[in-house]
């Protein structure tokens, strides 16, 4: 199958510097491929050979089978439409004027006529780029985001099979951004537009581009989708900075983190200085800074960083719609800052809650547990039944001083999880549905919050002593906790 771009052994230098060493790679019609690499690794060198900006010194480039030296500037024209980092800035000619210059490859003779078809390529062009209420505006009015449009603007005028791009959203503003990549990722799916883009911000590259190629002092480091080739170890080399891989929350694409060289100056007992109040309402845990976060609470599920823990009594007969809204209003009548707080809810009195804390062979935690098990539930058994109109919920909070890594949190969560089921399998809560043990509540909520700070933990199972520091406090916790909601409903009687 005939490549849309080939490009074999290129190599180019500038007098005694070598700025390209045998460079190969190739394009398919259609694709986004980016292009990456620290500053200096020769990126937008190789994007002026491609556009022959630059003379070939060494290596060959095709498009379409057909060698790039060979193409006269009027039919490379008609095929390539390049937006260098800064484009030559036309002053004095409206928005239209300006656009309307990437119609030159399509005039001829002295006397070039201006025919529907231009005039509809260059409509279209505006409107792709948004820039139809700016078009007789004059361009040197623009702001540098909106001139970067009017060019990209110009280059779609030309129609072309392949688009070169230097920094595309150079200038532009977050929402431009994604607006942008969003219309030229539309573009290569439905019209076959194939681009080849350099970018600076590998996350947008990473979540834009079929695939990436990365060169480094010249040489091609690797090439290949986003998922195989943004890899922490390579990226630390080439850049010579400490990042952090993370998953894209809705595509399946990685998103790099960079770690700045900042300490944390917070280090020591964080959890002495835990505060907590409880009134009728609610009991408020707060931290003396920002605790890293894993939790299914109802505001602020997922990861996250919070110095607030909210749980929230409600009343037995509550409903919502939308629990999560409801919330977040609740916490901004009572002035929490939603984005740095944890919320939970209970029908349990949150006076009644169990608190353990544990500092053994190096490891301090405290754990909270409220505890109502009136639709106690044995999850083995839960499909064979409706959903439960009781009220009860196991609601869990554990904080960690020390430093846990993604790994840990999650095996926090299961060891928590394991000391729980046994506590409610030694108090004898039963599921009264099908008189097997409970595993425990339809509605149970769990907080797992580390200071970031102090001791590292790469683990927390069982066999950890934070995995065992964890099980003993949080089965310990949950004991109290169920004691003490059966000794509240023991004095309703």
């Amino acid at each position: 199958m005939r490549k849309m771009l080939q490009v074999n052994d290129l190599s180019y230098r500038y007098d005694n510097s070598q700025v390209l060493q045998r460079v190969t790679f190739s394009v398919e019609k259609g694709e986004f491929f980016g292009i990456l690499g620290p500053n200096g690794s020769g990126k937008t060198t190789l994007l002026k050979l491609l556009s022959k900006e630059l003379p070939l010194q060494e290596g060959t480039i095709t498009l379409n089978g057909t060698p790039l030296a060979s193409l006269s500037p009027k039919q490379l024209a008609r095929f390539v439409a390049v937006l260098p980092q800064s484009a030559e800035a036309a002053f004095g000619y409206t928005v239209k004027e300006t656009v309307e210059l990437g119609r030159y490859a399509y005039q001829s003779g002295l006397l070039p006529e201006w025919t529907d078809a231009d005039e509809q390529a260059v409509h279209a062009a505006l409107a792709k780029t948004g820039l139809l209420t700016k078009q007789q505006q004059s361009i040197d009015r623009l702001s540098g985001g909106e001139r970067q449009r009017v060019y990209l603007a110009r280059a779609l005028a030309q129609e072309p099979s392949l688009l070169l791009l230097d920094e595309p959203t150079n200038h532009m503003d977050i929402a431009q951004q994604v607006h942008l990549l969003d219309q030229l990722k539309q573009w290569t799916n439905e019209k076959r537009l194939t681009v080849v883009a350099i970018f600076h911000d590998m996350n947008l590259a990473s979540v834009y581009c079929d695939r990436l190629l990365l060169l480094h002092e010249g040489k091609l480091v690797g090439i290949g989708e986003p998922s195989k080739l943004i890899e922490e170890t390579t990226i630390q080399r080439v850049f010579g900075a400490a990042v952090r891989r993370q998953a894209h929350p809705v595509l399946p694409a990685p998103l790099l983190t960079f770690l700045p060289r900042i300490e944390r100056t917070d280090v020591g007992e964080t959890l002495s200085a835990l505060t907590v109040t409880t009134t009728d309402e609610q009991m408020v845990v707060t931290t003396p800074k920002p605790f890293k976060v894993l939790s299914s609470a109802v505001v602020g599920a997922g990861f996250q960083w919070a110095n607030y823990f909210v749980n929230r009594h409600v009343p037995k007969q509550y409903t919502s719609s939308d629990p999560e809204a409801e919330m977040k209003q609740y916490l901004r009548e009572r002035s929490f800052d939603v984005q740095q707080t944890i919320g939970m809810m209970t029908a349990v009195y949150v006076e009644d809650a169990a608190f353990v804390y544990e500092k053994d062979s190096g490891v301090s935690l405290c754990v909270m547990v409220t505890a109502g098990v009136g639709n106690a539930v044995d999850v083995t058994k839960a499909w064979q039944q409706n959903a439960s109109s009781s009220v009860g919920t196991i609601n869990t909070m554990i904080f960690i001083d020390g430093s846990l890594t993604d790994a840990a949190f999650v095996q926090a969560v299961m060891t928590a999880t394991e000391a729980k089921t046994k506590a409610l399998s030694d108090e004898g809560v039963v599921d009264p549905a099908t008189n097997t043990t409970a595993t425990g509540t339809s509605t149970d909520c769990i907080a797992i919050a580390a200071s970031q700070s102090g001791t590292e933990y790469a683990y927390a199972g069982s066999a950890t002593p934070l995995g065992k520091a964890i099980g003993r406090a949080v089965y310990e916790a949950t004991i109290q906790a169920l004691r003490n909601y059966e000794k509240r409903k023991g004095e309703r009687r």
